[in-house]
């Protein structure tokens, strides 16, 4: 394998290659070699290049497919929620403790402080740290059986579809309590 620095750019194909003059119509290509995942952007075209890689003895790396774990499916988006919701987690505990010490420096502080949180506005805002506090803890399980379980990633996508199952399941016996403490003043 050897790269081709012809006037167009780097290319993982030697110049002799039947694919080398398919590669001269393109102005920039960035090849990036992943495990067995080629990564091929096309700044000319939207259409998804699909190449496979010739190795020494004659082995190829095939491309992957659009939607792998971690590209633009659910396998993806949990990854972000899950990112998110522990980042929102992390900044609800960084604030708790600070005003929670608040009380050693000045009770009455603490007193005004406390009393903005009794707010419906607040109140929805738990009711959202409730949410991404369950989807975190329900996918975090899902994230220990995709890595240690041999047939976890080919069932990702069906325990997605179980946490946010568990995560309505619970929310439903929470949020009407809740909800009602909130507007209801019980």
């Amino acid at each position: 394998m050897l790269w081709d620095k012809s006037q167009t750019g780097p290319f993982l194909c030697d110049s002799r290659h039947p694919c080398a003059s398919a590669h001269r119509k393109f102005t920039k290509v960035e090849a990036h070699a992943e495990m067995d995942d080629v990564v091929l952007r096309n700044r000319t075209t939207p259409d998804q290049i699909r190449l496979k890689i010739s190795l020494p003895g004659g082995a190829t790396v095939p491309s992957a497919p659009a939607g792998t774990l971690y590209r633009g499916r659910e396998g993806m988006w949990s990854w972000v929620a899950h990112r998110v919701t522990g980042v929102l987690i992390f900044l609800f505990l960084f604030v708790h403790v600070l005003d929670t010490a608040l009380v050693r420096v000045s009770p009455e502080a603490y007193n005004a402080v406390i009393g903005t949180y009794q707010t419906p506005i607040m109140g929805l805002g738990e009711a959202g740290l409730v949410v991404g506090i369950v989807f975190h803890a329900f996918n975090g399980l899902r994230i220990i059986l995709v890595d240690f379980w041999s047939k976890g990633p080919k069932y990702q996508r069906i325990m997605l579809w179980v946490v946010v199952g568990l995560v309505i399941v619970t929310m439903a016996g929470f949020l009407p309590r809740h909800l009602s403490h909130i507007f209801g003043g019980h």
